[in-house]
């Protein structure tokens, strides 16, 4: 069996060990003598399954008691409009537009109340993290909201943006656990897990207790209640049962490694390698601000869009696979998540050096 790099944004590569250890359970979980795939969300054997990686995760991260960890089904698009239904008491939410994501974000919650876009970078692609020192925060809003790591184009929040005392809400579904956080900065973190963590279909929302309440916007539906599920613990209506135990597999490998100090440590030494090599080479050239550079999405380009075609379809027959970029940016882009071997990335940087020779 040749497994390739896959270099994919998500769904994502995943840890090999996970996978061999989900496939060895496959037909028999742990002597229940079925799959976790049919087993009741109500078993005590789901029950062991969702407990533990509700512990592992908050060992991980550090999360403080006054924090629930919910998860949900609808990945991190649904929660666009889950947080203005759930937070919005006064109606005003103000935005940092830095991508895609954000930026859709702030479409869906304009349907809730009054968005203020109060930075942005637009102007030059979403190619560097706006300067957030001294916003012009609304002193109405009920929160600021991030997307921390912008997936498409390859940026990160090197700092917290300084809210003036607003709750912060972020998603970080693209450097989820690729690093230690400082749960206690935010009122709610949350993000979809098929980047860096498990198997698409679910997100994971960390949010702080005293934002969970019935007093939500009129009509929010029960599914969309944060209150409704924190209160069932995850188990209102059937999770994603079998997301939630691969994720609970990788928890237990983070920890195995060493947990997010380590793998910080890991992330950088790959993502220095990649970038090094970007900025020395002749042919490829990195389109983010050196000091807002994601550790987890790597796009760069040749400046010529037949030359990246061709990089992204020898680089597909080299085993190095899913490196073509997003439409919005073109080129390649290289996602190298936690579970992206070293050995991939230099896979990866020999095959460009080889390319930039004979090109």
């Amino acid at each position: 069996m040749k497994r390739v790099y896959n270099f994919s944004a998500g769904p994502a590569v995943l840890p090999e060990e996970v996978l061999r250890e989900a496939a060895d359970e496959m037909l028999d979980y742990r002597g229940t003598g079925m799959s976790v795939m049919e087993m009741s969300h109500r078993s005590k054997a789901f029950e062991t399954i969702i407990t533990e990686a509700e512990q592992d995760l908050r060992e991980l991260m550090n999360i403080p008691d006054n924090y629930k960890v919910l998860f949900l089904q609808g990945g991190a698009s649904q929660q666009f409009a889950m947080i203005p239904m759930n937070l919005m008491k006064n109606k005003v939410a103000d935005y940092i537009i830095t991508g895609q994501w954000a930026k859709k974000a702030a479409a869906e919650a304009e349907k809730y109340g009054k968005v203020n876009r109060i930075a942005s970078s637009a102007d030059k692609t979403f190619s560097y993290i706006p300067d957030c020192t001294d916003l012009p925060v609304d002193e109405d809003a009920d929160y600021v909201y991030i997307c921390e790591n912008n997936t498409i184009y390859g940026t990160k929040y090197r700092k917290l943006p300084d809210t003036k005392g607003k709750i912060l809400v972020a998603d970080v579904s693209s450097c989820f656990l690729s690093e230690p956080v400082d749960v206690t900065k935010y009122g709610v973190i949350y993000g979809g897990v098929q980047k860096n963590i498990g198997p698409a279909g679910m997100v994971i929302v960390i949010i702080r207790e005293d934002l969970i309440t019935e007093d939500v916007l009129p009509g929010t539906p029960t599914m969309l209640q944060y209150k409704i599920h924190a209160d069932a613990k995850s188990l209102y209506n059937t999770p994603p049962a079998y997301g939630i135990y691969i994720c609970g597999k990788v928890f237990k490998w983070l920890k195995n490694m060493g947990g997010l100090e380590v793998m910080k440590e890991r992330n950088e030494k790959k993502a220095k390698l990649l970038y090094d090599y970007l900025d020395e080479s002749r042919l490829f050239h990195g389109t983010v601000e050196k000091k807002d550079r994601s550790l987890m999405n790597v796009p760069f380009v040749t400046g010529n869009e037949e030359m990246d075609a061709k990089f992204v379809k020898e680089a597909k027959e080299a085993g190095l696979e899913n490196l073509k970029g997003h439409r919005t940016v073109g080129g390649m882009r290289a996602s190298i998540y936690n579970a992206m071997p070293y050995e991939g990335v230099e896979a990866l940087v020999a095959f460009m050096k080889k390319f930039e020779e004979e090109n």
